[in-house]
């Protein structure tokens, strides 16, 4: 048999065959065997596992003339028809080309009648999760109420995209990947049936590059088997699929522990001269990094995953980089693999990498400058661990620790001034409340002649973003031509802050400017959360760099509750209306004179003093 047709006849033709799936073979035997399978079936997983062949094996089991039987003969006529596609009651679509609803209905109206050929109709959708809405609607129809002689398997690498009433009817297995030592066993054997000859470690390596499927692995063994006329060997695997040889690898790993940018650039030159893609290259790089770093930590890890060969592969170059520069190598690595994709010119990028790693080089006695508080937390650890065995280690161990004195020093001193001033802030308070009771009651704008907003602006603690305003400038400003102009180009300002920002656009449209005074416009909010949000710093800059933009020059931005607006509002007016005085005294003016006592206590506590007597 030609190495074209290795992958097609190797197919799995029985339960015995699959590979790395033995929890759901197991479950499925049972079924049968004991009569207890479902109308409905959903196999998910990676692609390449055996969804698709699970589900005609199954199709065979249910229906082989020598069965029902856990295995299936793959001799009788309904198990070699079923092989071959030739069955009309065991129907297989594929989902990405049929999806519409009247594929569906079709199936809905067919799916009654008896099955002509076989025991039981069998339907088999691969990847059914890109059927239509409609068409989900209609297959559901069917799962609720199926005939007893027909069997549905939904096949899919997209669990999360099939609705959950479809799932809710169906028994799901859950396909895995195929590690690498099972994938290079079942290669090994089919080399042996093939009369292919065939190195270990271009089994292992092939069954890494499938990234866990078994038909991705078949077909590159096919491949490659039909490349080098039924020898394969790891240089001519890697060689075909675009990987990097173990000396290539050597040498740039090399490169980067000695910081030789020029060793570097020519290993990427080379590289880029093959015909190899750079972003494939850095892929590569960095799982050989990352080889090398679970080799440092967990060698077990690595053994069972690559085997020995990639152990003994890796082992030599292990030792040459420190556990903390592998992490920042595979970090470096990763990051420029992200901007890669979306450069115009990965080869630059590519390059820009292998420069970045040469630049944070690690001599002796130096530290990667990306982790140096690191090193030197595992260096104070170690010192430790050791008891001060060495005069570094111990120096390095009491500058550590000297540090941290000196910081909890300043972190004790911050919190002795916070509390000094927070029982300050008190003692002034409760004075004021004090004064205020002995010397009378202030009840509003009406009372004292002052607006409320003014009043509470004095004497109010500061907002975590800054003071209240004090609302009087802005009272006399409320009609002024600037504030009218303001309010007309609001919403421009309101545009420019969403170029900037939608999240401060949303926030800032549930204010309104209402005044402009002093080279500040004062927003009005309705709630709270809306106006704290928007006194943060940053986007209070973000705000004021809007304004000035619009407006022309310098302005600053204050901001105000609408309710607390409105009733300074209308003090004001009321002020207004009682012939602009500046107190409402309800005592004549020979009798006004205040006592000494008073005066000072005014000094000292400030706010405006009302004495009411009774007519």
């Amino acid at each position: 048999m030609g190495h074209i047709a290795l992958y097609r006849s190797w197919r799995p033709q029985a339960f015995r065959d699959m590979v790395g799936q033995q929890h759901i073979v197991q479950t499925l035997q049972n079924a049968i065997r004991e009569e207890r399978l479902s109308h409905a079936y959903l196999f998910s997983g990676p692609r390449g596992t055996g969804k698709t062949s699970a589900a005609k094996i199954l199709a065979k089991a249910i229906n082989c003339e020598r069965g029902p039987a856990p295995e299936p003969c793959n001799e009788c006529p309904a198990c070699l028809g079923i092989t071959a596609g030739t069955v009309m009651d065991v129907v297989e679509i594929d989902a990405a080309s049929n999806r519409g609803i009247d594929e569906i209905r079709e199936i809905r109206d067919k799916v009654r009648y008896a099955p002509t050929e076989v025991r039981r109709k069998v339907y088999i959708i691969d990847e059914v999760h890109m059927l239509t809405a409609e068409a989900f609607n209609a297959l559901l129809k069917t799962l609720e109420e199926p005939p007893r002689h027909a069997l549905f398997v939904l096949a899919t690498t997209e669990p999360h995209r099939v609705p959950a009433t479809i799932v809710s009817r169906c028994q799901r297995f859950e396909f895995r990947r195929v590690s690498v030592a099972e994938q290079a066993a079942r290669m090994r054997e089919i080399c042996r049936h093939e009369g292919i000859e065939a190195e270990d470690e271009a089994l292992e390596y092939i069954a890494r590059l499938s990234d866990g499927g078994m038909r991705d692995a078949l077909s590159l063994l096919d491949q490659i088997a039909s490349f080098t006329d039924g020898k394969v060997t790891l240089r001519d695997a890697v060689e075909i699929t675009g990987g990097l040889q173990d000396e290539q690898f050597a040498r740039l790993a090399e490169a980067v522990r000695n910081g030789d940018a020029g060793a570097a650039l020519g290993e990427a030159e080379a590289l880029m001269r093959a015909g190899k893609n750079p972003e494939r290259c850095l892929e590569l790089i960095m799982r050989d990094f990352r080889d090398l770093l679970l080799l440092r930590l967990a060698p077990n890890a690595v053994a069972g995953e690559s085997g020995a060969s990639g152990t003994g592969r890796l082992g030599e170059l292990a030792g040459a980089f420190s556990v903390e520069r592998l992490f920042f190598i595979i970090e470096t690595l990763n990051r420029y693999l992200v901007d890669m994709k979306y450069a115009a010119h990965p080869q630059t990028m590519f390059e820009l990498a292998l420069l970045k790693l040469c630049a944070e080089t690690e001599q002796a006695g130096e530290r990667t400058p990306a982790r140096a508080e690191t090193t030197d937390a595992g260096a104070a650890s170690g010192a430790g661990a050791a008891g001060g065995s060495g005069a570094g280690s111990a120096a390095e161990l009491a500058a550590l620790r000297q540090r941290i004195a000196d910081l909890e020093r300043k972190v004790d001193a911050l919190m002795r001034g916070a509390l000094t001033a927070g029982s300050a802030a008190a003692g002034a308070a409760s004075g004021s409340a004090a004064g205020g009771k002995a010397a009378g009651r202030e009840t509003g704008a009406g009372r004292s002649g002052r607006p409320p907003g003014e009043v509470a602006g004095d004497r109010m603690p500061p907002r975590l973003s800054g003071a209240k305003p004090k609302l009087q400038p802005f009272l006399a400003a409320a009609d002024s031509p600037d504030t009218k102009q303001v309010i007309a180009q609001w919403p421009e300002v309101l545009q420019q802050v969403k170029k900037a920002s939608i999240t401060l656009h949303a926030w800032l449209k549930n204010g309104e400017p209402v005044a402009y005074a002093d080279g500040t416009v004062l927003v009005a909010f309705l709630t709270p959360i809306h106006r704290e949000t928007t006194e943060k710093p940053a986007n209070r800059q973000a705000i004021e760099e809007a304004m000035t933009a619009v407006l022309g020059r310098d302005v600053r931005l204050a901001t105000v509750m609408r309710k607390e607006w409105q009733e300074a509002l209308a003090g004001a007016d009321a002020a207004a209306s009682s012939g602009g005085r500046e107190e409402l005294k309800l005592v004549p003016d020979d009798e006004a004179g205040d006592p000494p006592w008073v005066e000072e206590a005014v000094k000292l506590f400030g706010g405006s003093l009302v004495v009411v007597e009774d007519d």
